[in-house]
C-alpha cells in the first residue's frame, strides 16, 4: 500500500524497517501491528501488514520527542530488549488508506505516543541518530535551509554507497560511467545510483523502491530526449518505443555533465539503429500525411519537454470541440469547432476585453492571464478518478472541493470560455483510446456538490452515447480535415513562434515571465530560501513548452479528391465515385505503376553502359518514345545515341567550351544545350544543325529549364533569366525569337534551378549554398535561406502527388523543395512559409537526385546510387555504379528506368528487375 506519493512534494524516502507499532504498551489493552518502518526525509510512515489498519504518517516537524534506550541497551549483541523500541511523541499524526481505501487522510491532532520495536535491535541507535538529524532540519525556519540541510543528508548517504556491481546481466559487461542521479516519476523523485555499460543501463535506488535495480537494454532503446527538470538543463528521459506517450526512465541528474555524457554514450551506441529526429523531420512527415495529428502533436510535446513524468511540463494538447450541447457532432460544420488561431484566454472577446485593460494598466513585467493553459492542478483535476493518490499528494492529503472538480464536458468548457482565470487546455488522454479518466471505477468519494448530487462520472455531451464514443469522436475531430487546416495556427501559438515577444502580445498569448524558459536563472539566485520558493511557485504555477519553430509553421498538405483507385472499389460504390470508371484508366494506372517503382526502388539494376564522350557527362535529355538519348559533356560535344542500334548518330560540338546541360522541347524536334561560353545553343534534331544561339549571359550557363514556351537560364553572371521564345517556324522564320520577360539578380554565381508544376515558383541555388525561392509572375524573391555550406549541386520540387487517405487516393500540389549541395547535406524546404523542415547528412556529397517527395535516388560524388528514405534521415540501399561523381540523372515518367552520367565519361542504363 506504501508509495512514493504518500510523501510531501520534495521529500525523499531513506530506508525501512521491519518493526512492530506498540500502542498503549505495559496496559491491559496493550497491541502490536507488525509493519514497515519507514525514515523519510520529512516524517516517518509505519505501514502495517494488516490492511485493515491504517498508515501512519508523523511530520517530523509535528514531532515532539524521539527517544530510544541507552545506548550501551541498544547495541549490546547479547542481550535484544523486546520491551524497549523508538518511543515518537507528537502533536499530530495523519491516518491513510483506513480499511485499504483510498481516501483524504485523516488527521488526528493532539499529544499521542507511538512505540516503534525494530526486529533488528542493534540498529536502534543509527535509525534514531537519522531521526534526530532530519528533526533538527524540519524545524529551520526557512525552506531554503530545510531543503539545504536534507539535500547535504542524502548526498552523505549517496557518497557512502555505489552501484552494486553484482546486479549486472552479464559478467562480461564492460562498466561505462556511474554517476548519482534520481529516477523521476509523477511529482516524486527517488535518488539512486546510475550505471551504464556496454550493453545495459541502470538505476539502483538508495532505498530499494520500487525494486533493487531498474535494468534497460541499450539494444531496445528508440528515442532519448535531453529535458529540463526543475528549470534545470539535468533531465534525461529514455524511450524503448517509437510512439508511446510515456518513457521507460526519466532520470534527474545533479549536474549537467553527468546527464550530457550519458545522453552522449547512448545515442552514440543507438544511432546505427535509431535517427535522430527534429521537430523538421516531424513537420515533414506530418505535412505529407505518414503521421496523425495526434502523432505530430505527441513528438512536438516530447520535443518541446514536456513528460508524463513531469506533472508542470505534462504534454498539452488543444480543445477541439466547441459543441457539447447538440445531440449528434457535425463535423462538417466549421462553428464545431473552437478557433485554433487563438489560445483559451482569448476566445471570449468580453473576457479578453477585460484582460488587456487590466494587461495595460500592469507595471513590467506584464502578462495577460494570471494562470496558466498546462499545470500540475490540471492534469490531475481531468485525471483525478484514476490517479486519485496524486491529488491527495499534490493536495495534503485532500481531495479538491467537490463542485470545483471535473464533473461535466460542457461546464469544463464553459468555465474556461468564461471563467476570470481559467484558460487550462487539455491532455493526451482526451485523444486516447482509454476513457477510465472518465469514470469513476474506483468508486471513490469525491464529495457531493452544491446541489446535493455526489461526483460519480464526468457528464458527456448528448452527442455521445458512452465515454468510449465520446473518445472515438473526439479521435474523429482531431484528424478531420477542419483541424488538419488549421492545427499550424494552435502550434504556432503554443510550440512555435506566437509563443514569445512582440508576435506573443499581437496573438494575447502572454503568460507570467517565470513560466517560459529562460525566464528566470536559478543560478544566479544566492539565497537557498528565495530559490526555493521560486522554485515551488514556478512548478506548481506550471510552464510554457521549449519554443520549437521561430516563424511561422506551414499548414498541412490538405488532399483534394481526384479520382477513384482501384483499391477502394471495395469500400467506395460507383455512385458515390466522383469520376466515372472510364475516367480512371490511364492516369491512375499510371501513378500505381509511379508508386510501384518507388516502392521498388532497391531492385534497381544495370542494364548496359557506353563511354561516348571524351569527358565528364553533364546532361541527359531523351526524346518521348525512348528512342534516341541526347547527352552534353564537359568535352563541348552534344552527341545522340540510338538506344536500339546501341551506336552514337550525332555527334555536334558548338564551341570549344563545356557543356553543362541540355533538354529536349516538347514535339521532339528540337535540343538545347547551354554551354559554358556564355550561349544557349538550339539544334534541329530533323535537319541536323544549329538552328539558334541565344547570348544571353555575361558567364557561363549553367542549367535550362524549358516550360510552356519559356525558357529559364541560370548563370555564373549571378541572373536567372526568363525568356519568351516563339519558334522560327511561327513567324515564317528559320530563326527562333527571345523576348527577355524578367532577369532575376542574385548575389553570387547560380549554379541549379528548378520550377514547380505550376510553373509560378522558381528555386535557385547558389555557388555559395543560398536557397532562393522566387515568384516567377512578379520577380520577386519570396525566401532566402543559406541552407548550404558550399555550392548547391541540384534542388527540385516536390512532384505533384497523390497520396492515400481513407482508401481513397488522392492529389496534392507540390510543396516541397529539396536540395544538396557540397556540404553533404539534402534540405528541404517548406515553399509556403520558407522554414527549413528536414536535414539530412550523409558521408560525401550528393551531386545529384530524383525524388517522389518520401524517397531520394541519387548519385555520389564516389559514383554509387544511394536510395534514401528521406522521412527515416537514412540510406535504404547502395547501388555500385560509376567510378567517378554521378554528374546528371534522367528518370522516365513511369520512374522504372534510370539514365546516369558520370565523371568517368561512362552513361548508364538502369533498369528495375521486379
Amino acid at each position: 500500500r506504501f508509495s512514493l506519493l504518500l510523501l510531501n512534494l520534495e521529500e525523499y524516502y531513506f530506508e525501512q524497517h521491519t518493526a512492530n507499532h506498540v500502542i498503549n504498551k505495559g496496559c491491559r489493552d496493550e497491541r502490536k501491528f507488525r509493519g514497515s518502518l519507514k525514515i523519510c526525509s520529512k516524517s516517518i510512515i509505519f505501514e502495517p501488514d494488516d490492511n485493515i489498519q491504517p498508515i501512519l504518517k508523523i511530520p517530523l516537524r509535528d514531532c515532539i520527542s524521539i527517544k530510544a534506550p541507552e545506548d550501551n541497551e541498544a547495541n549490546n549483541p547479547f542481550t535484544r530488549d523486546t520491551s524497549g523500541g523508538i518511543s515518537v511523541v507528537c502533536n499530530q499524526v495523519f491516518l491513510i488508506k483506513e480499511r485499504n481505501i483510498i481516501a483524504p487522510y485523516k488527521t488526528v491532532r493532539g499529544r499521542t505516543e507511538h512505540l516503534f520495536q525494530l526486529d533488528v535491535a542493534g540498529k536502534l541507535g543509527d535509525v534514531v541518530q537519522t531521526l534526530h538529524q532530519l528533526y533538527r532540519a524540519s524545524c529551520l525556519d526557512k525552506m531554503g535551509d530545510q531543503a539545504a540541510m536534507i539535500t547535504a543528508i542524502l548526498q552523505s548517504r549517496l557518497a557512502r554507497t555505489s552501484f552494486d556491481k553484482n546486479r549486472f546481466q552479464s559478467i562480461s559487461e564492460t562498466l561505462h560511467m556511474e554517476c548519482k542521479a534520481e529516477m523521476v516519476t509523477p511529482l516524486v523523485t527517488n535518488p539512486g545510483h546510475v550505471c551504464v555499460t556496454d550493453a545495459n543501463l541502470y538505476f539502483q535506488p538508495l532505498n530499494g523502491y520500487p525494486k533493487p535495480v531498474v535494468q534497460i537494454t541499450l539494444q531496445n532503446v528508440r528515442r532519448i530526449y535531453k529535458r529540463r527538470h526543475g528549470l534545470m538543463p539535468v533531465g534525461l528521459e529514455v524511450f524503448c518505443t517509437e510512439n508511446d506517450l510515456c518513457s521507460d526512465i526519466y532520470l534527474k541528474f545533479y549536474n549537467y555533465q553527468d546527464r550530457d555524457e550519458l545522453y552522449f554514450f547512448i545515442a552514440t551506441y543507438i544511432e546505427n539503429h535509431m535517427a535522430e529526429h527534429t521537430a523538421e523531420s516531424y513537420m515533414l512527415q506530418w505535412q505529407r500525411g505518414h503521421i496523425s495529428n495526434y502523432q505530430y502533436l505527441l513528438h512536438l510535446n516530447n520535443l518541446a519537454d514536456r513528460s508524463c513524468n513531469d506533472l508542470s511540463q505534462y504534454p498539452v494538447f488543444p480543445w477541439i470541440i466547441a459543441d457539447y450541447s447538440s445531440s449528434v457532432l457535425d463535423l462538417t460544420k466549421p462553428e464545431t469547432f473552437r478557433d485554433l488561431s487563438k489560445p483559451v484566454g482569448a476566445l471570449n472577446k468580453e473576457r479578453l476585453d477585460r484582460l488587456l485593460a487590466r494587461y495595460q494598466e500592469m507595471p513590467e513585467p506584464k502578462f495577460m492571464y494570471g494562470s496558466h493553459y498546462s499545470s500540475p492542478g490540471y492534469v490531475l483535476f481531468y485525471l483525478v478518478r484514476v490517479a486519485p493518490e496524486y491529488m491527495l499528494c499534490l493536495q495534503n492529503g485532500k481531495f479538491d472541493h467537490a463542485d470545483r472538480m471535473f464533473n461535466s464536458l460542457a461546464e469544463t468548457w464553459k468555465n474556461c470560455l468564461d471563467g476570470a482565470t481559467d484558460f487550462k487546455e487539455l491532455i493526451p488522454e482526451f485523444y486516447e483510446n482509454d476513457s477510465s479518466f472518465l469514470v469513476n471505477s474506483l468508486k471513490l468519494d469525491l464529495g457531493k456538490r452544491q446541489g446535493g448530487k455526489m461526483v460519480e462520472d464526468v457528464e458527456l455531451p448528448p452527442w455521445a452515447s458512452g465515454p468510449d464514443d465520446f473518445l472515438q469522436k473526439s479521435q474523429e475531430a482531431l484528424e478531420s480535415q477542419y483541424v488538419s487546416e488549421h492545427l499550424h495556427e494552435w502550434i504556432d501559438i503554443i510550440f512555435g513562434y506566437k509563443q514569445k515577444g512582440s508576435e506573443a502580445v499581437a496573438a494575447h498569448n502572454v503568460f507570467h515571465p517565470l513560466t517560459y524558459e529562460g525566464g528566470v536563472d536559478l543560478n544566479s539566485i544566492m539565497d537557498p530560501n528565495e530559490k526555493v520558493a521560486l522554485l515551488t511557485q514556478i512548478l506548481e504555477f506550471g510552464q510554457t513548452p521549449k519554443q520549437l519553430f521561430t516563424r511561422p509553421h506551414p499548414q498541412r498538405i490538405i488532399p483534394k479528391l481526384k479520382s477513384l483507385s482501384r483499391a477502394s472499389s471495395h469500400s467506395v460504390s460507383i455512385a458515390e465515385s466522383p469520376v466515372s470508371p472510364n475516367e480512371e484508366s490511364f492516369e491512375d494506372l499510371t501513378e500505381e505503376s509511379r508508386t510501384l517503382a518507388w516502392n521498388n526502388l532497391a531492385k534497381l539494376q544495370l542494364d548496359e553502359q557506353y563511354k561516348i564522350h571524351k569527358e565528364a557527362i553533364t546532361g541527359i535529355a531523351v526524346t518521348c518514345n525512348g528512342a534516341s538519348v541526347f547527352t552534353t559533356s564537359q568535352d563541348s560535344t552534344l552527341k545522340m545515341f540510338s538506344k536500339e542500334s546501341k551506336t552514337i548518330q550525332r555527334s555536334v560540338s558548338f564551341s570549344n567550351m563545356a557543356l553543362s546541360s541540355c533538354l529536349i522541347l516538347p514535339g521532339d524536334t528540337t535540343v538545347i544545350s547551354s554551354s559554358w561560353d556564355n550561349q544557349i545553343y538550339f539544334y534541329s534534331i530533323a535537319f541536323g544543325r544549329q538552328q539558334d544561339i541565344l547570348m544571353g549571359h555575361d558567364d557561363a550557363v549553367s542549367k535550362i529549364c524549358w516550360r510552356e514556351g519559356r525558357l529559364y537560364s541560370a548563370s555564373w553572371d549571378s541572373t536567372v533569366k526568363v525568356w519568351q521564345c516563339v519558334p522560327g517556324e511561327t513567324l515564317g522564320s528559320k530563326k527562333h525569337h527571345f523576348e527577355l520577360l524578367a532577369e532575376l539578380e542574385h548575389d553570387v554565381s547560380v549554379n541549379t534551378i528548378d520550377l514547380n508544376a505550376a510553373n509560378t515558383i522558381l528555386a535557385s541555388g547558389t555557388k555559395e549554398g543560398t536557397i532562393s525561392v522566387w515568384d516567377v509572375t512578379t520577380a520577386r524573391v519570396l525566401h532566402q535561406l543559406p541552407c548550404h555550406s558550399g555550392t548547391v549541386f541540384d534542388a527540385a520540387f516536390s512532384p505533384g502527388l497523390k497520396m492515400l487517405f481513407c482508401c481513397c487516393f488522392f492529389c496534392t500540389d507540390s510543396r516541397h523543395l529539396l536540395s544538396t549541395g557540397e556540404d553533404c547535406c539534402f534540405k528541404v524546404i517548406d515553399v509556403q512559409t520558407g522554414m527549413l523542415i528536414s536535414s539530412v547528412t550523409a558521408d560525401e556529397p550528393q551531386r545529384c537526385f530524383k525524388w517522389d517527395g518520401n524517397t531520394i535516388l541519387s548519385g555520389s560524388q564516389s559514383g554509387e546510387l544511394l536510395i534514401w528514405d528521406l522521412l527515416g534521415g537514412k540510406v535504404m540501399e547502395r547501388i555500385k555504379g560509376h567510378t567517378g561523381a554521378v554528374l546528371s540523372m534522367w528518370m522516365n515518367e513511369q520512374c522504372n528506368s534510370v539514365i546516369t552520367g558520370g565523371e568517368d565519361k561512362q552513361v548508364m542504363f538502369w533498369k528495375l528487375q521486379y
